[in-house]
């Protein structure tokens, strides 16, 4: 917000020096405001003197030394500006404009941090939308935080966000699904049964079995469809993710349904479209898609020569049928196994006439669990992998939200549980946790002590001095900014670095300083201060779906 100000007073430079004819107008919008690396280059560094420089082909000391005599006229924000190197211009920003920042804060409350930079904007964000062949793995519950705080994310900064399942309910798999299920429930009936060579060997698999029995006894013994084994499957294992999801605070939008896509014929529309569009030919008693047509090194089969459709061809359909419910921007969030089908789609998708600019894939890399330093494998009641529920069991939903986020999804993701069950302040969710339980805290004892927080217009906030105090308001100042970054570059891991970092600046802060003193107006200013930052640590995990403890 401070950068957003500053951004304006040297837009206002820039127009002035054009009119008093000390540079062209070639410059306009092509500066930046950056903060700068290193402590000592002021609170803000900007390249306006080496950007106009090279554009009029001028000494660029000159020209920051210009832009310096106007930026220290400025009334009040500006404290002092320093030349660097050849031609940086490092901002020091005057100290009251930090502290008038606390009652902005508090006055704005929940609202701080969100913006309205999305103007609306709808966006669909698919993710999960994993197969109903099993419980939720621990590689799809980092997929499903991941998109739960993104679309949140998105959502703060002001965008029309729509989240969506999409139901894979049709194809190989779930025949697959249908036929482990009715030889399992062939075995608990006493008859002889053949288990599929690929069939789903999870327990899971014998209590839905178990519940077919239950219901219909043998009856279905002589039953060569295999869809009521099927349907009980999908049904039973749907509703373990769903419950899988509340648990995590996860909700959707809508389930979009593969089968639907056969049903009403996309499918069939879509290899027409192509076909017409000389984009489809037929080799081997297989349906082609001229993928290289599109930059890929070969073409692609979508219709396998017994008439069943690969994996590419629906995802190409229910893509176009995002496009056709007029989103703005579509986002995926995939599992790194999906890297060599997004071409494919994204090749169809422009072929079919839809810009693919406007799909945005982020996939993530695999979870690894460790113990003592070593990798483990937890035990799996229900499935042949570790579950989400387990996980969940084991160190709770927030330790399990906040380890998914805290690395970008493109890395492996190593997931310590001793680290996530311990209640101690290496344990990073429960640092940032305690930070916030930690102001509610201060705030219980000044109320206890009877130390009265006044009008925020009485408080005398210049007695806020101390160098951790002025860190503290620099970093809270940046807040808006973060959260904007995060959502447009789908990125919620930075805000959990910006948590940690404001709450380790805080727990070094209460270890320094006390804020109930025996100076009134100091406690109040400080007061005041831990009311700001408890309002910024509480909006950061509330916008990650994550929860703010008041006592810890």
């Amino acid at each position: 917000m401070i950068r957003s100000k500053l951004k304006k007073v040297l837009e206002n430079c820039f127009a002035d020096g054009v009119s008093e004819g000390l540079w062209s107008g070639a410059g306009a919008g092509k500066f930046t405001v950056e903060l700068p690396k290193h402590e000592g280059q002021g609170d803000f560094s900007t390249n306006f003197a080496l950007v106009l420089a090279g554009i009029e082909k001028k000494n660029p000391r000159e020209i920051a030394a210009q832009l310096a005599e106007k930026l220290q006229a400025d009334s009040g924000l500006v404290e002092r500006v320093d030349i660097a190197g050849p031609g940086f211009v490092n901002v020091f920003i005057n100290h009251d404009v930090w502290r008038r920042l606390i009652p902005e804060i508090i006055d704005r409350g929940d609202r701080f941090g969100r913006s309205d930079i999305g103007a609306k904007r709808k966006v669909m964000v698919e993710f999960v939308s994993a197969n109903p062949t099993g419980p939720l793995s621990i590689g799809h519950g980092r997929q499903a935080i991941l998109g739960d705080s993104i679309a949140r994310l998105l959502a703060a900064t002001g965008h029309d966000v729509f989240r969506e399942y999409y139901y894979n309910d049709a194809g190989r798999q779930m025949r697959v699904l249908g036929e482990s299920t009715r030889a399992r429930y062939l075995e608990l009936i006493g008859e002889e049964a053949q288990f599929p060579e690929d069939g789903y060997q999870g327990q899971y698999i014998v209590e839905i079995a178990d519940s077919l029995k239950a219901e219909h006894g043998d009856n279905l013994k002589d039953h060569d469809d295999v869809t009521p084994f099927k349907t009980q499957a999908e049904q039973f294992i749907f509703k373990d993710i769903s419950s899988t999801l509340e648990r995590m605070g996860i909700v959707f939008d809508n389930y979009y349904n593969e089968q639907s896509l056969y049903e009403n014929g996309h499918i069939d529309d879509v290899v027409s479209e192509l076909r017409s569009k000389g984009y489809v030919y037929e080799k081997d008693d297989a349906v082609w898609f001229k993928t290289t047509e599109f930059g890929q090194e070969q073409d692609r089969v979508i219709i396998k020569s017994s008439g069943e459709p690969t994996y590419r061809l629906p995802d190409i359909a229910y893509h176009r049928e995002k496009f056709r419910r007029d989103f703005d921007w579509l986002i995926d969030v995939f599992g790194s196994d999906h890297i060599a089908t997004v071409p494919d789609v994204l090749s169809g998708v422009k072929a079919l006439g839809y810009d693919p600019d406007k799909v945005t894939v982020v996939l993530h890399q695999f979870v690894t669990l460790t113990r003592d330093g070593k990798q483990v494998k937890m035990s799996t009641r229900k499935a042949n992998f570790v579950t989400v529920d387990e996980l969940l069991d084991e160190v709770g939903v927030d330790p399990v939200r906040f380890f998914f986020m805290m690395r970008k999804a493109d890395s492996q993701l190593e997931f310590d549980l001793d680290l996530a069950t311990r209640q101690s302040q290496e344990n990073p969710v429960y640092y940032v946790q305690y930070g916030y339980a930690r102001l509610c805290a201060i705030l219980r004892q000044a109320e206890e002590k009877g130390v009265a927080r006044p009008d925020l217009s009485a408080v005398d906030m210049s007695l806020l001095v101390e160098p951790e105090e002025l860190k503290l308001l620099k970093m809270m100042s940046g807040f808006p900014a973060a959260i904007e970054n995060s959502a447009l570059e789908l990125a919620p891991h930075k805000i959990i670095f910006y948590l940690m970092e404001l709450a380790g600046q805080l727990h070094s802060y209460y270890n320094k300083h006390k804020v109930i003193t025996d100076n009134v107006s100091l406690s109040q200013a400080r007061l005041a201060l831990i009311s700001a930052l408890r309002v910024v640590l509480k909006n950061g995990l509330d916008m990650l779906g994550l929860s703010a403890p008041e006592r810890m």
